[in-house]
């Protein structure tokens, strides 16, 4: 039984929390009202889910393209499915920025530090040729970097989605903060 009490207290916490995820929402529809923005996130997206799964070897391209997702890797490419659509709307609004603002100053470096980790975390290195390749490049480091990325790939990767969310929060803070009108209480007019 719902008592009337128990309803009012949560719609405040509902309101409240509506309210902050106004902006987000708002910023989603500003860049992703234009089709080519879609289609941008859409393909990063796509790209890098094809290549988190080819290096995850889930996904193979010969002699035929065979999908194969065993029990033990569900929450791996559960984690990398929400890695990949995110980058994918985070770099599309980006771009999405990068264009639309001239004359603005802005840390680039900002921009790409959450896909770059995604990236990196997003990839078993131990159980591909990535591991292969980083042993053969950096030698004892890379055995140690290897082992590293294969033991602690699942934190990384919710460290890498967590990054990736802040960026999402940190460009739509952006997008609708230069949209923000303030206005002068001191002004007669008002």
């Amino acid at each position: 039984m719902v008592t009337k009490r128990n309803v009012t207290t949560k719609v405040p916490v509902v309101q409240s929390l509506i309210q902050r995820m106004e902006p987000m929402l708002i910023s989603v529809k500003l860049v992703f009202s234009h089709w080519t923005y879609i289609t941008l996130a859409g393909t990063i997206a796509a790209i890098f889910w094809i290549i988190f799964n080819v290096f995850e070897q889930l996904l193979f391209f010969s002699p035929i393209v065979v999908f194969y997702l065993p029990e033990d890797a569900i929450t791996g490419f559960i984690l990398s499915n929400i890695t990949a659509i995110l980058l994918g709307m985070v770099v599309s609004m980006n771009v999405y920025v990068l264009r639309h603002s001239r004359g603005m100053k802005f840390n680039a470096a900002s921009f790409f530090s959450g896909s770059s980790i995604g990236v990196l975390s997003s990839t078993c290195a131990s159980c591909s040729s990535l591991g292969i390749l980083l042993v053969s490049i950096l030698g004892g480091a890379g055995v140690t970097l290897s082992t590293f990325l294969s033991n602690y790939q699942t934190p990384l990767r919710i460290i890498s989605i967590a990054l990736l969310l802040w960026a999402y929060y940190s460009i739509s803070s952006r997008l609708t903060r230069s949209c923000n009108i303030v206005y002068d209480k001191s002004d007669p007019d008002d």
